[in-house]
């Protein structure tokens, strides 16, 4: 899959202000397309161990991602209305780092299925790596590890923090498919 392919799935990636930036999250995406050998990003499963279990098998990791930038984009702007005097938020890390946080997700499953990254690394190590590996910031492979409970590295920025709450609240909507109620699921 091209950049062009990259950038039609995520049209958030115009939202990122600093071109290296933005070439750098493409760059990942295609790095992992690549590595991994996906045809369609579109039709990658968001996370097949819930899908199943929850009998939901028509969720997409790029409709998650999405879901993720656009929670970040939209309450960045909230914050900085009300409190940006205050703050220092970069918001093309965070934007950058809701676009990548889950870029692992390409190495750990293959379709439905999980691969040896998922079952030796687990999530998000591949995308940490992949982050470095493309050179992108520091602070966004702290996104990618800290994005998530099952590492023990938690958000030290703000921008980390929101990923992770925002990604939560993302996640908790697409198992909020199956229950009303969110503590069974």
């Amino acid at each position: 899959m091209s950049e062009e392919a990259v950038r039609a799935a995520l049209p958030e990636l115009d939202a990122i202000e600093d071109e290296d930036l933005r070439a750098g999250v493409i760059e990942a995406w295609t790095t992992a397309i690549a590595e991994n050998e996906i045809d369609d990003l579109r039709s990658v499963p968001w996370l097949p161990p819930t899908q199943r279990d929850l009998s939901i098998p028509d969720e997409y990791l790029i409709d998650h991602v999405r879901d993720v930038a656009a929670g970040a984009i939209s309450f960045v702007a909230a914050l900085l209305d009300r409190r940006g005097a205050v703050l220092d938020i970069d918001t093309d890390v965070l934007i950058a780092g809701a676009l990548v946080h889950d870029v692992s997700k390409l190495a750990e499953f293959s379709g439905m299925e999980s691969t040896e990254v998922h079952d030796l690394l687990g999530h998000p190590y591949y995308g940490v790596h992949l982050v470095a590996q493309v050179d992108l910031p520091i602070e966004l492979a702290h996104i990618v590890l800290s994005h998530t409970s099952r590492t023990n590295v938690e958000p030290a920025t703000i921008e980390a923090e929101m990923i992770r709450r925002i990604d939560e609240v993302a996640a908790a909507a697409i198992r909020w498919r199956s229950t009303d109620d969110l503590r069974t699921v």
